[in-house]
């Protein structure tokens, strides 16, 4: 069964869209969702959730159509954003004590497990914590009502390294028994390289890439050579950059005949994106 499917999303605002997109989650996994700021992330997730009015297309969750029974659907689903603000006079304990009120399936031991796991002390005021305490608060609400489908967009910004392991952890915890999914946006490609089992990569509102993560990397090759091999390739490159040693170029696999001279790798992530990126930058000068 998918836990999610995104079926041909199209919305248009005044000098952005998103264009049909489309990809599909399995239930019990994780997927990582990337792009550059303004990519169409954060509008691809509020579609999702139904906080914005799509054009055209369709969001099924759990086999459900999202709009047709959206009230039923968001108590299957957790849901964490880097950046929001709660009301900051208010404990921890009285901002709890209102939310958990919408969730039938709310659990007060999951809850007090998730603060002593997170180390947060729901006497504090809100505005007495860091960004990385505002985002666990966030998840320990997520995780605490029984969700069968997490959406975190950038869930682990503003987080030290050591936090950040942490949560990796919790979420692979979670997908363990095959019940629970999660789709999880960030900037921070290297913790998708750890706990992501599929990645959707987002360019300007489309997607370019959906797959299974070591397919997805696998998919591409960064090239190193001298001046005379760019030229032997530069047509097939997605981008360059020329350096004192020569060029490194992003290629298509597809397009990828292994030469002896020139020296090709498995990108990673962050390699993947930035080479998107100035490709995107070549384009709009």
């Amino acid at each position: 069964m998918l836990a999610l499917e995104v079926r041909g999303v199209t919305k248009k605002y005044q000098g952005f869209q998103l264009k049909d997109v489309s990809f599909q989650l399995e239930k019990g996994y994780i997927m990582g969702f990337i792009g550059a700021n303004g990519a169409g992330k954060t509008t691809t997730i509020k579609s999702i959730l139904n906080m914005i009015h799509i054009d055209s297309g369709e969001v099924r969750v759990m086999g459900k159509n999202m709009v047709e029974h959206e009230i039923d659907l968001k108590q299957e689903i957790g849901c964490a954003f880097g950046g929001i603000d709660f009301y900051t006079r208010s404990k921890i304990k009285t901002l709890t004590d209102v939310i958990k009120k919408f969730y039938k399936k709310w659990d007060d031991t999951t809850y007090r497990n998730y603060l002593r796991r997170f180390k947060l002390d729901e006497n504090k005021k809100i505005a007495e914590l860091s960004t990385g305490m505002k985002v666990k608060f966030g998840l320990a609400l997520a995780l605490s009502h029984g969700a069968k489908l997490l959406i975190l967009d950038e869930p682990t910004s503003g987080l030290d390294p050591v936090a950040r392991d942490d949560l990796l952890d919790v979420f692979q915890e979670l997908v363990a028994d095959g019940e629970i999914s999660i789709l999880f946006s960030t900037h921070i490609t290297s913790d998708l390289e750890k706990c992501a089992d599929y990645i959707t990569f987002i360019e300007n509102g489309q997607i370019i890439n959906s797959a299974e993560k070591n397919e997805f990397m696998e998919s591409y090759r960064l090239l190193n050579g001298n001046e005379s091999q760019l030229e032997l390739v530069k047509e097939k490159l997605i981008s360059y950059k020329v350096n004192s040693f020569g060029f490194t170029g992003l290629i298509h696999s597809r397009d990828f005949v292994p030469s002896a001279d020139i020296k090709a790798a498995t990108p990673s992530l962050e390699e993947i994106m930035i080479y998107f990126a100035k490709k995107e930058e070549e384009t709009n000068v």
